[in-house]
């Protein structure tokens, strides 16, 4: 590729100015990849097998343990099985380039083992679990970490062989193992292969999206501040345990795919890599880079190898271990910029090359998505980036980054800034047509009206905006009222108008497909360590009593209608009709059309809409009985349209339909 021959600006004339900058972070990323895989002599794939070098494994001859420690003068192996004190035996070796080695024999550890680094350096020395450790626990009574020796007699067997996700139209289901129970406590792993994954099957979803699965000693960040990059939570179970939970989904035809954290890592020193041998730029970027300030977290140093090697590593290590098919990728946007795009606004694209950028992250980035897709070439990767960096989820071959999709986060921002800013009345079908649909042709994007962020305290889920405390008076059948009615229509049109425009594939946090209640806040000193708020009540969308399953019905609905139409996401969005006076919009996806009445108060009659000549059935009708509305259409009918000569030679005709208020309805051509 040369300067000339960009793709990505030729898909965009606007990047002209910057096709040298463009150009450049192509050409570093390759040079980048010649250096580390000695030009070309090693795969990209084999320079990530460092999971497999280091850490502790079991060797011909007994146990092998090695570590990176540049830094150090001495290091032992303590543990149970030496009683926490350093010795000769257990005292580890450099071998060079700042690697140390330990040779044990067999009988020297034993599952289940607990075990840390006693590391000196000049001028101290201090307690450290190794980087590279897969398996860390917290002790209940001390609440201290360790890493822990994991030798099962029986390794897992995966019983689903081979796996291909569905990337045409990804439909996925966001979730976090621990808070996806009813009961007021952590859940498990298999708690969440036995209970919810048949809830997800049920639902129509493709993927799952697991948050907080590296280990993190603080259980109320979400999983954000990750300690042990190679280690699942044993909060949640064993690794087999989520190995079983992966294969499971497999053998129901469901991708999984990990939220990864390479944007920051935790502060703690103890657990994490905090000052891992005396040296706090060891993996840490130097000077006021090292801290993220508004994180309370440290950023890695992605300018050196060493680094690119562990954080390339621990992506192949979850593909190739755990079976995952990909990773969203969290906190993007904090890495492209030195600033962490804290207070800027990206009002041009001179925002995206004006020399603020982290060259070296932007390289790593790059570096990773190559990885990923060499060692699956199935496998999913997401970025989830704020500041609309050109490229960001174009192929690299076209001077992009190589991700397969960036989340569009300006939907669920702008349908929080509608709900909570504008009257009823001045909703406009353009501006949410435009919205929903104005996306780089050379990208795709997953969208979502809501994640796990607008559930979080400090914010609100549309639901809760929609209807707040009458949710806790007037849910209940028989016993709504205009409020909750109200709600009830536009939490079902909001997130069907988001799925029917995807150009990737669609996203929802779990629970809020049936409008979860309250707010999500984790156990913390401010709420007396409660797990009141940390979990799903299911017992809502399981009574049928209450008005809750409606809305996991017509979710349930929505996501038939995508999968039975071929290449649904691949599909022109093409727009027929749209009047913000009437608050009526109307588009077209191959063979479906999606009709949306806006209006609080107007139902129309033969509102008519110029389409394709044929025979039109109703598959879905928002305003149905078993979703919750008013039923005031007769969706049986099958609807003709009626000839005009003015559109003859285009194949079109009038299609007229009763369009009751505040109701979405989805029609399929038959002839």
């Amino acid at each position: 590729m040369n300067n000339s021959h960009i793709e990505l600006v030729k898909n965009d004339i606007w990047l002209r100015p910057f096709e040298d900058a463009i150009f450049n972070r192509h050409q570093y990323a390759l040079s980048k990849l010649e250096q580390i895989t000695s030009n070309g002599k090693l795969s990209l794939a084999d320079f990530a097998n460092g999971y497999i070098y280091f850490g502790l494994h079991t060797a011909k001859n007994g146990w092998v343990l090695r570590e990176w420690a540049p830094n150090a003068t001495e290091i032992y192996l303590i543990g149970d099985f030496n009683n926490w004190q350093e010795c000769d035996d257990f005292k580890l070796s450099n071998i060079g380039n700042g690697i140390w080695e330990l040779n044990l024999p067999h009988d020297s550890l034993h599952h289940y083992d607990l075990y840390k680094l006693s590391i000196h350096w000049n001028g101290g020395c201090g307690e450290r679990i190794p980087a590279w450790c897969q398996r860390v626990v917290q002790d209940n009574y001390t609440k201290i970490f360790s890493a822990q020796v994991w030798n099962p007699k029986c390794r897992y067997e995966w019983k689903c062989k081979s796996f291909k996700p569905k990337k045409n139209t990804l439909l996925i289901y966001e979730c976090h193992i621990g808070m996806a129970q009813d009961e007021e406590r952590v859940g498990t792993y298999v708690e969440f292969r036995d209970k919810i994954l048949p809830r997800v099957i049920e639902g129509g979803y493709n993927c799952i999206q697991i948050m907080a699965i590296a280990e993190h000693p603080y259980y109320g960040s979400f999983g954000y501040h990750v300690s042990n990059l190679f280690a699942p939570s044993s909060r949640f179970g064993t690794p087999e345990e989520l190995m079983s939970l992966i294969d499971t989904a497999h053998q129901n035809g469901i991708a999984v795919i990990m939220d990864i954290v390479h944007s920051h890592s935790v502060k703690n020193e103890r657990e994490g890599l905090g000052n891992f041998a005396g040296d706090p730029n060891q993996y840490f970027a130097k000077g006021n880079r090292r801290e993220h300030p508004a994180w309370d977290s440290l950023c890695f140093d992605y300018g050196k190898n060493e680094v690119i090697h562990y954080l390339l590593s621990n992506c192949k290590y979850w593909l190739e271990e755990y079976h995952f098919d990909g990773f969203r990728f969290d906190g993007v946007t904090s890495m492209l910029y030195y600033s962490h795009g804290l207070g800027e606004a990206f009002g041009s694209y001179a925002d995206y090359y004006n020399g603020h950028e982290d060259d070296d992250a932007i390289c790593y980035l790059t570096l990773a998505n190559l990885l990923v897709h060499q060692v699956n070439p199935y496998a999913i990767t997401i970025a989830e980036e704020v500041s609309g960096m050109p490229g960001l989820a174009a192929p690299f071959e076209w001077g992009g980054y190589g991700f397969d999709y960036r989340m569009a986060m300006n939907i669920p921002d702008y349908w929080i800034k509608t709900i909570k800013e504008l009257k009823d009345e001045d909703w406009k079908p353009s501006s949410m047509f435009w919205e929903l649909t104005n996306r780089r042709k050379d990208e795709k994007t997953i969208s979502y009206a809501e994640s796990h962020d607008q559930a979080l305290v400090g914010d609100k889920t549309i639901i809760f905006r929609l209807v707040d405390a009458d949710m806790y008076w007037h849910f209940k059948k028989e016993d709504e009222n205009a409020v909750t009615t109200r709600g009830i229509a536009l939490h079902k049109m909001i997130r069907l108008l988001t799925l029917a425009t995807i150009n990737g594939g669609y996203l929802n946090f779990m629970g809020n497909e049936f409008g979860h209640p309250e707010w999500i806040d984790f156990p913390r000193e401010g709420n007396g360590w409660s797990h009141k708020y940390a979990k799903r009540q299911w017992n809502l969308v399981d009574n049928h009593s209450l008005c809750y399953h409606w809305l996991s019905d017509f979710d349930s609905a929505m996501m038939r209608v995508v999968r039975s139409a071929r290449m649904f996401s691949r599909t022109k969005v093409i727009e027929i009709w749209h009047n913000d006076g009437d608050q009526i919009l109307a588009f077209s996806r191959g063979n479906l059309v999606f009709v949306f009445n806006f209006n609080p108060n107007k139902s129309f009659t033969d509102y008519g809409l110029l389409v394709l000549e044929g025979s039109y059935d109703v598959i879905l009708n928002s305003d149905a009985l078993e979703y919750g509305g008013f039923g005031c259409c007769d969706d049986t009918i099958t609807h003709f349209t009626q000839e005009d000569a003015l559109y003859k030679t285009q194949n079109k005709g009038w299609l007229k339909l009763y369009i009751p208020a505040r109701s979405a309805v989805v029609l399929k051509k038959s002839l």
